[in-house]
């Protein structure tokens, strides 16, 4: 087998991300980074994780300014295509009375066209994990078959496969989503859902009972976000819940990538999912400290910190 010198390789799309903001009493678009893989890929690099990413960019300003962000990051970028007139994704983010608002511009994406011919194959050899969502599943049929594709790949050179339920329903509908995120995550070593999005694809309330659904598809690790109330790490041996840690919050956007980042670098660490967990609900904490899905994610310095506190 490949050496192993990737930790965490994420496979999805990269969204340029235009948040809203006031200046001088008028209403702009900050410009920021986005896409759930992206997010988890960079929030792994801030904890010294050696992450890559696997996606198209479109051969745009966006595009170059993901490759100079990864590049930024220490994120592995070797594997990404550049697609001859492509374009790269935005999402736009509003915020009102009830939170925040996302605004999607992504279809035909340089990312939504690739193929299963087009993965890394060298990548996933080297791959300790192998992670993909829901989303990177549901923008495009030639992205379903590609995880799926990428999930095998990883498992016969000996990776681990995470998957995040990710649950977006502008993308595909409820009963196509249910299908495939129950194929996908039964060939997942890690499962990461959230709480409402588990509870839509599995018809389950109880976070005792998504969970054990999970495990029954054969996952060995399930880290089930909770929002305010934590999370619940479930593995063949129980189930313990991880209160979460209070801050004052400003923005949850990437909050569950930050998890998702933070506890596959931990858990690579120590093999201790317990402990990836706690770690992991510090990182999503101090990740809703500011605006945006990238900006405010924590290196390991400050979660550290935060924990002994």
């Amino acid at each position: 087998m490949a050496e192993k010198t990737i930790d965490i390789l994420s496979i999805g799309e990269p969204l340029m991300e235009l948040a809203e903001t006031e200046r001088a009493g008028e209403r702009l678009y900050a410009p920021g980074f986005g896409g759930d893989c992206s997010n988890v890929a960079i929030a792994a690099a801030r904890l010294g994780a050696r992450a890559a990413m696997a996606t198209a960019v479109g051969e745009d300003t966006f595009g170059q300014a993901f490759l100079d962000l990864w590049a930024r990051e220490g994120v592995d970028a070797s594997s990404v295509i550049r697609r001859p007139g492509g374009r790269t994704g935005v999402y736009f983010i509003s915020y009102g009375p009830d939170g925040h608002d996302f605004s999607y511009y992504r279809q035909g994406s340089a990312a939504s066209l690739m193929t299963p011919a087009e993965l890394p194959a060298d990548a996933i050899a080297r791959a300790r994990i192998v992670h993909a969502s829901g989303i990177s599943q549901a923008i495009s049929p030639s992205c379903t078959d590609m995880v799926f594709a990428a999930m095998s790949a990883a498992k016969a050179a000996g990776a681990l496969v995470s998957y995040d339920t990710n649950l977006r329903l502008r993308l595909w509908p409820l009963d196509r989503a249910r299908a495939i995120v129950q194929a996908a995550a039964s060939m997942a070593d890690i499962v990461l859902p959230g709480h409402d999005d588990a509870r839509l694809l599995t018809g389950l309330d109880r976070p005792e009972d998504i969970c054990d659904a999970y495990l029954r598809l054969g996952a060995g690790v399930v880290a089930l976000t909770l929002g305010k109330d934590g999370a619940m790490i479930a593995t063949r041996d129980g189930k313990t819940v991880i209160p979460a840690r209070r801050v004052t919050a400003v923005d949850a956007t990437g909050a569950g990538d930050a998890f998702d980042g933070a506890f596959l670098a931990e858990y690579l660490v120590h093999g201790d999912p317990l402990r990836a967990g706690a770690f992991a609900n510090a990182a999503a904490a101090l990740s809703v400290r500011g605006h945006g899905a990238v900006g405010p994610l924590p290196t390991r310095a400050e979660v550290e910190a935060f924990v002994a506190v």
